[in-house]
């Protein structure tokens, strides 16, 4: 087998990134776009010693799973993995797959309980970052292909709200008529960079920012007028300035162009007040679903300490705090920490502190304080916690402790770091938070031993 190779496949087992895994003369072949099942022509694109990437052909016999992905831009865009499997087949697979990776990595024997999946999963997310590129003299905005920074235009995905569609649509006819150039990521130069949306779903409110390597944008007013035009809903306009050479995309600083820099979100029956640098989960329905369980998972009785680490704008933890006597939430985003304690006092809880700093850093305060909590919540990034945060949490001695992880990789990694500081994993249940993606967040309830 060669690069360029045009091989038969067929898909027997799949990836939770939603790359089908297929053999061939004795090596693992990995092909996108993709159902188990599938029988395809590929294409060869690259080889190693142990394993080749391929692209599909054709499908030649069509698996039972497959269904119509219903989207123009699938499997070229990087977003979706799994638009063309059925959701059952796809909640199957992430049931399993997370399993597998625990006992793999983390040498976890605890079958997970069985996942929690969306009602909807379509049009579900209440934000999107989206590349601007200038297409064939266009100017274009979509979403990147699969390993790579090259745009794929689309202006209405099936995992947004369809406003988010139309006011893509009236930035880049208002980019195209005012001459706004478009960010260029080879020479650095250009206006434009990316288009930042973001919306209360359950209080129909949008936040509307333009991402620019600059200080300001041709005509202002004329696209104040036209977002709003769009839409009621949207409430703010703003720009981001980002004038780095750099993959992130938000620049620290902000300007206000028209209305508020804010928007309003109701959840768990609570009030969040989310800024455009703000850290919220993307579906709001599982997000409730996902606040429940843990809120399960933690069984507060009124009498404990709970401890919050990575706690964002505060929302998980407020969630329970009329569950607890006291709650300190710690996190290293000072405008997050801010948005804390505005969230808390808007919705009049007292019982509530919040303190800037790494997670590490602040359990070892808190330690010194002779505060202890009796449950700890961690909610980190995709990078799980470091062995020194989850020392510091076991020195602290909680009886529980409620994990809630993007990752099962390194989720498995951290569970078996706690089990060898003394504690044990009681339960574990995966929620699909982004249905269609390559994603599955789990919650892990560890006692100690």
């Amino acid at each position: 087998m060669g690069k360029n190779d045009v091989i038969e496949l067929k898909i027997t087992g799949m990836t939770l990134r939603g790359d089908g895994i297929a053999h061939h003369g004795g090596m693992l072949v990995f092909v996108p776009g993709v159902c188990l099942g599938d029988e395809i022509k590929a294409l060869v694109l690259k080889v190693k010693p142990k394993y080749a990437f391929a692209k599909c052909l054709e499908v030649t016999r069509p698996s039972a799973q497959r269904i119509d992905p219903q989207c123009g831009v699938f499997p070229k865009c990087g977003g979706c993995a799994f638009r063309c499997m059925s959701y059952a087949a796809e909640l199957a697979l992430k049931q399993h797959e997370t399993a597998e990776v625990l006992r793999r990595i983390g040498k976890i024997e605890l079958e997970p309980e069985l996942i929690l999946g969306a009602e909807n999963h379509e049009r579900y997310r209440n934000k999107a970052l989206l590349p601007v590129a200038e297409i064939d003299g266009r100017v274009r905005a979509g979403f990147y292909a699969r390993h790579s920074h090259r745009v794929v235009p689309h202006d209405d995905c099936c995992l947004q709200p369809e406003l988010f569609g139309q006011l893509v649509q009236a930035i880049c006819q208002w980019a195209e008529e005012t001459k706004c150039s478009v960010y260029d990521e080879r020479t650095g130069r250009g206006l434009l960079r990316h288009i930042y949306l973001r919306s209360a779903q359950n209080c129909m409110q949008v936040l509307v920012c333009l991402v620019i390597n600059g200080r300001d944008v041709p005509r202002a007013d004329i696209l104040i007028a036209r977002m709003r035009a769009v839409s009621s809903a949207v409430k703010g306009v703003l720009l981001n300035h980002n004038v780095a050479d750099t993959n992130v995309v938000l620049g620290e600083e902000e300007t206000l162009l028209w209305g508020q820099n804010f928007i309003t979100e109701q959840l768990c029956g609570l009030a969040f007040k989310l800024s455009a640098q703000s850290f919220f989960q993307v579906n709001a329905q599982q997000t409730e679903k996902l606040y429940m369980l843990a809120g399960e998972f933690a069984q507060l009785s009124g009498s404990e300490n709970l401890l919050d680490l990575y706690c964002g704008t505060g929302t998980i933890g407020l969630s329970m705090a009329q569950r607890c006597a006291a709650l300190v939430g710690v996190e290293v985003v000072p405008q997050a920490i801010e948005d804390a304690c505005e969230n808390a006092e808007n919705n009049g809880i007292e019982n509530a502190r919040f303190i800037c700093a790494d997670a590490a850093e602040a359990a070892a305060k808190l330690q010194a304080e002779a505060w202890r909590p009796d449950v700890v919540l961690v909610d980190p990034p995709r990078k799980g916690c470091s062995p020194t945060l989850l020392e510091s949490i076991a020195k602290m001695q909680p009886q529980r402790i409620v994990y809630i992880s993007c990752d099962p990789a390194t989720l498995a990694r951290d569970l078996q770091i706690l089990q060898e500081l003394g504690y044990t994993v009681r339960r574990i249940r995966p929620v699909d938070m982004f249905p269609r993606t390559g994603h599955v967040e789990c919650v892990a309830l560890i006692e100690k031993a």
